[in-house]
């Protein structure tokens, strides 16, 4: 994640710096370097902080799961599909998808990529 991104999302969100300091268990400094580029934001931070983002967007309806969506023939062994939770395959690791790179590294990077992870990001 970008430090613009990062900067967008948080005012997507409706929060200050020291609100999502808050929400996310850091220093508001930390916050601050993150937003400025001093500082890279690591993957785990990057995908709490995308949940957030995504949970608030939820307007009631279920978004199509992951394995319907793109018709998966190795469902039954994905966590996605174990956990019910088709519209977040992007956030857990483990995942089935042929697209994906599941190290912890390169996951986030390579669900930017997809239409599940995009249809849950951008505005409609």
């Amino acid at each position: 994640m970008t430090k613009d991104e990062f900067r967008f999302y948080r005012k997507k969100l409706g929060k200050t710096q020291q609100e999502l300091a808050t929400i996310l268990g850091m220093s508001l400094k930390t916050i601050h370097s993150y937003e400025q580029g001093w500082r890279a934001i690591p993957q785990h931070v990057a995908r709490y902080f995308l949940f957030l983002v995504i949970n608030q967007r939820n307007d009631g309806q279920s978004a199509m799961p992951c394995w319907e969506k793109k018709v998966c023939p190795k469902k039954e062994r994905c966590p996605a599909w174990e956990f019910q939770c088709g519209h977040l395959c992007w956030f857990i690791h483990g995942t089935l998808c042929t697209a994906c790179d599941d190290s912890c590294k390169t996951k986030l990077d390579s669900c930017k990529n997809c239409d599940i992870y995009k249809s849950l990001v951008e505005d409609k």
